[in-house]
C-alpha cells in the first residue's frame, strides 16, 4: 500500500497581497507556525506584483509569478497558467495581486482544514489550517475597514486573523513586504518596508514593533533630507517622529544632534548630546571621529564643547 507523499514545505498560514489604490504600492503581509516564513511566502517587485505562496507552499510561484506579471500578464491569467501546470495545485494555496489592482486566488481542494480565501477590489486574503473558517472574512473585513498606509491595513489584517484564532497551531513567524509603485531600476530602493520576524512565541507584536522601527529610519532620512535643503523645521519634526517610534534606542538623537550641529544649532544639539552620552559615553568616541571624514566641523573649541557635557 502506497503511503502519504512527502510533500515539503507545509507552511500553513494566512496572508494578505494588496495594491494600495492611494500610493500604487503593493505589499504583502504573512504569518504562520512555521520557521521564517517569510522566506517562503512572501514576494513583491515595485510596479509589477506581489505574491503569496503557502499551504504545501512551492515558491516558484512567487519567482514565475512575478516574471509573468512583469511580461505583461495580469494576476488572474498569471496563476491561472501557473496552478494548471502544477500536478500538486490541489494542495497549493496561492494569492496574487498585479500593478494594475487585478487581483487573484487559488485555494486547492486538498488544503487543510479550515481553508479558503477572500478576493476584493486590488486584494486577497487567504488562510489554511486555521482553526475556524471565520478567519479569512475577518481579514477582508479589517483591509476594508482600515484606515492609514498599507503598511498599517496589511498590520491590521493579520491582527484580525489572529483575533478569529489564527493557525490552530499558535503562531511563530511572520513577515511584511511592501515595495513602491513604480520600478526604477534601484530594487533596493524600491522595498520600502521588507521586515521579518523568524521565530517568536508573539511574532506578530513583533512585527508591529519592527513597522515602528522602520518607519523611524524612513522618518530619519527624511530629516536629512529636510536638513540637506536647509528646512531645519521640517528636519526636526521628521527627527522628533524618528525619536518617537524608536523609543530608548538613542541613535536618532545622535543623528539629530549630529544635523543641528551642521545646521549651526548647537545650543539645540547639546541637551541630545547630553541624553545620548548620559546612555552610554562611546556615542561621544562616535562624534570625535566624524570630524576628519567632514561628516562635523573640524573645529577644536566645537568639539570641547560637546565633550564638556560629560563633567
Amino acid at each position: 500500500m502506497e503511503g502519504p507523499q512527502p510533500y515539503p514545505n507545509l507552511v500553513a498560514t494566512y496572508s494578505i497581497v494588496a495594491r494600495d489604490p492611494a500610493s500604487g504600492r503593493l505589499g504583502v503581509a504573512v504569518q504562520s507556525h512555521y520557521f521564517s516564513v517569510g522566506s517562503v511566502v512572501t514576494w513583491a517587485e515595485a510596479g509589477v506584483g506581489a505574491v503569496a505562496t503557502q499551504s504545501f507552499a512551492d515558491p516558484s510561484y512567487g519567482k514565475l509569478g512575478l516574471d509573468l506579471m512583469r511580461s505583461g500578464r495580469n494576476a488572474h491569467d498569471t496563476l491561472t497558467g501557473l496552478a494548471a501546470a502544477d500536478s500538486l495545485r490541489d494542495v497549493r494555496q496561492v494569492a496574487m495581486v498585479d500593478a494594475n489592482g487585478n487581483a487573484a486566488a487559488h485555494t486547492g481542494a486538498r488544503c487543510i482544514a479550515e481553508a479558503g480565501h477572500t478576493l476584493g477590489e486590488g486584494f486577497s486574503v487567504q488562510a489554511n489550517m486555521m482553526h475556524h473558517k471565520s478567519v479569512w472574512p475577518a481579514m477582508a473585513d479589517a483591509y476594508r475597514g482600515t484606515g492609514g498606509d498599507l503598511p498599517d491595513r496589511l498590520m491590521a489584517v493579520l491582527e484580525a486573523a489572529e483575533g478569529e484564532g489564527g493557525d490552530i497551531r499558535g503562531m511563530q513567524s511572520a513577515a511584511m513586504l511592501v515595495v513602491d509603485a513604480t520600478a526604477t531600476g534601484r530594487p533596493w530602493a524600491e522595498r520600502i518596508i521588507d521586515i521579518r520576524v523568524e521565530d517568536a512565541a508573539q511574532p506578530l507584536a513583533e512585527l508591529k514593533r519592527l513597522l515602528g522601527v522602520r518607519r523611524a529610519y524612513l522618518c530619519g532620512v527624511a530629516a536629512e533630507t529636510a536638513f540637506a535643503r536647509r528646512d531645519i523645521e521640517a528636519g526636526n519634526r521628521e527627527y522628533r517622529k524618528a525619536q518617537a517610534l524608536m523609543g530608548d534606542n538613542p541613535e536618532m538623537r545622535f543623528w539629530h544632534a549630529i544635523a543641528l550641529v551642521n545646521a549651526e544649532r548647537l545650543e539645540d544639539a547639546l541637551p541630545l548630546f547630553k541624553e545620548v552620552f548620559a546612555r552610554d559615553r562611546r556615542w561621544l568616541e562616535l562624534a570625535e571621529r566624524l570630524a576628519p571624514i567632514g561628516r562635523l566641523p573640524a573645529d577644536p573649541s566645537l568639539m570641547a564643547k560637546i565633550r564638556s557635557l560629560l563633567r
